[in-house]
């Protein structure tokens, strides 16, 4: 007689319903012996001033410019943007003489700006208090406002934790502008849009109703936001914020969704500096509608944390994922129960 499918143990596929892509899962791995990297240095937690940091209060940047003694949040111009405005069009394609489809490029330029979360070098907003946090809360909104007045897209995002690639620990984010939609917003929203169009209903409005329903993946709620680990997660803890009515825009968030906001990240990021009792790496980033995109959007975060098993074990993209497939052996509910239980 065959065995009956358990997802807790044995290998299976699930598909993102988001961008199409997806993910191999394979929960029997656990069980196997690890001899990978370890980086003890993952546990200090800076001080409050670092004199010898570029974005403290009244410290010169790496580019010459001296900070204002901020008090709260403060946001400039990244002086190293790896988007630039009124950049020329690059020409046609040409390659011995004709034109070929192999080799297509196309304008990329924007503005790149640093927003920084606190005065403070040690504080993170996981260690924000929640008035703190809803003033970023509404910098995002403001940047947001400002910048689609200009460009097609804006990417609000932070890089947490040098493991993830973040050249500085003072709390900080970043707002990358476009007049482009860069790959993963050109896929969410032809996904977003082919599920209206198929069931008159906003894709991420029907995944909070299910998961919401289920419960085995979410991690907390209040009366206006669902933080849960995605059904398709790719990352260990990875983890999406979503509001539960129809939001299309940070700007588009009332008074009190933006308090609620304020109370969800909190709880979720102080959940994952307790679950390893670390200060937590991630990738982050808000996807709020493009300029004139907004019927189909539903406004949602992505959280991506890369630490696997510990505080010094992260997992790294393997040969098959880059070669073949991303695949994961922790699965989404189990990671989501470990969530919870540090809540």
């Amino acid at each position: 007689m065959p065995e009956t499918f358990d997802p807790s143990t044995h290998p299976h596929r699930r598909r993102n319903a988001l961008t199409g892509d997806w993910v191999v899962v394979s929960p029997q791995r656990t069980k196997r012996p690890w001899q990978g990297q370890t980086d003890d240095s993952a546990i200090a937690r800076p001080p409050d001033y670092d004199p010898g940091c570029y974005l403290c209060p009244g410290n010169e940047r790496a580019g010459g410019v001296k900070n204002p003694d901020y008090t709260s949040t403060f946001v400039f111009e990244n002086d190293f943007a790896a988007l630039l405005p009124d950049v020329p069009m690059p020409p046609a394609e040409v390659v011995a003489g004709s034109s070929s489809s192999l080799y297509q490029s196309g304008t990329g330029d924007g503005e790149c700006r640093v927003i920084c979360f606190s005065p403070k070098h040690g504080r993170t907003l996981a260690t924000m208090d929640l008035d703190e946090i809803g003033v970023v809360v509404d910098l995002w909104k403001e940047q947001l406002a400002e910048l689609l007045e200009r460009f097609e897209y804006v990417q609000l995002f932070e890089t947490r934790g040098a493991i993830s690639g973040s050249s500085n620990p003072h709390p900080h984010g970043q707002i990358w502008s476009s007049n482009f939609l860069p790959n993963e917003i050109v896929a969410e929203l032809e996904h977003q849009r082919a599920y209206h169009a198929e069931h008159g209903r906003h894709l991420l409005l029907d995944y909070v109703e299910n998961e919401l329903a289920t419960g085995d993946r979410v991690i907390m709620s209040n009366d206006h936001w669902v933080v849960a680990v995605p059904y398709w997660a790719y990352w260990p803890y990875e983890t999406i914020v979503l509001p539960r009515r129809r939001v299309a825009s940070l700007l588009d968030l009332t008074v009190d969704e933006s308090e609620a906001l304020a109370e969800a990240l909190k709880v979720m990021l102080s959940g994952f500096d307790r679950l390893f009792n670390t200060p937590f790496p991630y990738c982050s980033g808000w996807h709020t509608a493009p300029r004139g995109q907004a019927a189909h959007w539903q406004l949602h975060a992505h959280y991506y944390p890369p630490l696997l098993r510990s505080a010094d074990v992260a997992k790294i993209p393997a040969s098959y994922e880059l070669l073949a497939n991303l695949q994961r052996d922790l699965t989404p509910e189990t990671a989501a129960a470990n969530l919870r239980n540090v809540l």
